[in-house]
């Protein structure tokens, strides 16, 4: 949209505080205070975290400006004298870094996740899944945790296609090591008055515990991999043999420690919400799960899935799709103006912190009907945002996630396999959303384990498409 045309109004978020702005509001309920500030005020807000201004932006244009016209002005926030944010995790990886530093890793790392490669890592997952389900027999009827079921399949997905090596004897380590230190991440950005890591707390030495866990971990499984010599076709070897195509060099150690990790923790948590979420919303929706159920039988005739059978599970696929625009993983993207510049008639100084609004783009109403409700149908019936960039749950532009096509096969396919077997009963009243960097469901979500009888269903000519009769 050019400036000229429909410039965009900013609003100073009302009601901060002296010294700490909107502090105290944000950090009780993120993810409410985002959303109701947008609903209130507009696409276009400021407002303060202690001494620290916000931008947050949420609509289409100003997102294709900040992620697509202008991402080389708009760069990570990452600093490697004073790390913050997921970079006290992660350190310098894709997901962290900017400049020419992103750059390489990019070229050298993109080319491992492209679509064909994707595919054929669909049997490793299969056989992954399988192994879970054939897990929960001895649980049935009993009642379980389905986000923390999800993390840890997801957990183990991402280890042997990564590593070709189980990581079920280290899954509570990792699953407590990942949210110590990402619960450390999310508040070392958002809270001004977090002390710095040299300061013997009790949660900075937590912390300091599980970054040396995971680091032994990811340096280990190089090192050992380079010592035995063996190959398993996996991420992993992928990684040790990438090369950039304009130098001829691979990545250092710490450079390999630093994508190894991001792709195992980024890998698996997104997933893991997002299956999550979408058996929650299956769950309370049952002409939707009916359905669902309707189609996997009648494409899997009782067999495994295969990365063949996910064009032919169109409204399963539009499920994951649905789940992914109301509970995106990666509820908001975080930027820093490199530069003075200006988007939608706005000007931004150099230094200025932007939040691009993904949660509010994905329940837009000026560009999806109904944007509040759970129709998986819109992503068959032609009812979606005709705008590109109303829907990002991985991204947009260059900095679109290298790990898109791993999701996309991996999502769809696990939940053909587990909706195959189980149908998932909702345990509890309500489920509230909990925003620590990605978007979990607050406390869990228990649901009980019921079997299913798969019913061999004769295809007929009548086509997936008619979904929009349940609406």
């Amino acid at each position: 949209m050019p400036d000229s045309v429909s410039p965009f109004t900013l609003v100073d978020v009302p009601g901060g505080m002296p010294l700490l702005g909107h502090l105290g509001t944000f950090r009780k309920h993120p993810l409410e205070a985002l959303s109701t500030w947008w609903r209130r005020h507009g696409d276009a807000l400021r407002f303060r975290l202690g001494p620290k201004a916000l931008y947050l932006f949420s609509h289409p244009d100003l997102a294709e400006e900040v992620l697509v016209r202008q991402f080389d002005r708009f760069v990570k926030v990452y600093d490697p004298q004073r790390p913050t944010g997921l970079a006290l995790v992660l350190g310098n990886g894709l997901v962290t870094s900017s400049g020419e530093v992103w750059k390489r890793h990019r070229r050298i790392i993109q080319p491992i996740f492209h679509r064909s490669r994707m595919a054929a890592m669909a049997d490793r997952m299969a056989q992954v899944g399988e192994q879970r389900v054939a897990a929960w027999k001895d649980r049935v009827g009993s009642t379980i945790d389905i986000a923390a079921e999800m993390m840890q399949l997801a957990l183990e997905v991402i280890s042997q296609t990564m590593f070709s090596t189980s990581m079920t004897q280290h899954i509570e380590r990792i699953s407590h090591a990942l949210r110590v230190s990402i619960t450390y991440a999310f508040d070392s950005f958002s809270n001004p008055l977090f002390l710095p890591l040299w300061v013997p707390t009790a949660r900075n030495r937590e912390f300091h515990s599980v970054m040396q866990f995971m680091d032994e971990l990811m340096y280990g499984l190089l090192a050992e991999r380079r010592h035995s010599g063996a190959h398993h076709d996996d991420l992993l070897d992928l990684l040790l043999q990438a090369r950039d195509e304009e130098t001829g060099e691979g990545l250092s150690d710490q450079e390999l420690r630093d994508e190894a990790l991001t792709i195992f923790a980024a890998g698996h948590e997104t997933t893991a919400n997002a299956l999550a979420w979408t058996w929650y919303l299956l769950a309370t929706h049952p002409k939707e799960r009916a359905y669902f159920h309707e189609e996997i039988d009648q494409v899997l005739q009782g067999r495994t899935p295969t990365a063949d059978d996910l064009q032919h599970l169109p409204y399963t696929r539009a499920l994951f799709d649905e789940s992914l625009r109301l509970y995106p993983p990666a509820p908001a993207v975080q930027r820093k103006a490199a530069a003075p510049t200006t988007i939608g008639g706005l000007s931004l100084p150099e230094g200025a912190f932007v939040l691009v609004g993904t949660y509010n783009l994905h329940r837009h109403p000026d560009f999806w009907p109904n944007p509040e409700q759970f129709r998986p149908e819109r992503w068959l019936n032609g009812e979606r945002s005709s705008s590109r960039y109303a829907y990002m749950p991985f991204g947009a532009g260059p900095r679109t996630c290298v790990g898109l096509h791993f999701a996309s096969v991996e999502g769809p396919l696990l939940l053909a396999l587990i909706g195959r077997h189980y149908d998932l009963k909702l345990a509890q009243d309500s489920v509230e959303p909990h925003l620590m960097v990605t978007l979990r469901p607050k406390g869990g979500i228990r649901m009980t384990l019921q079997p299913r009888k798969v019913s061999v269903v004769v295809p007929t000519k009548q086509t997936i498409t008619h979904a929009s009769e349940l609406s």
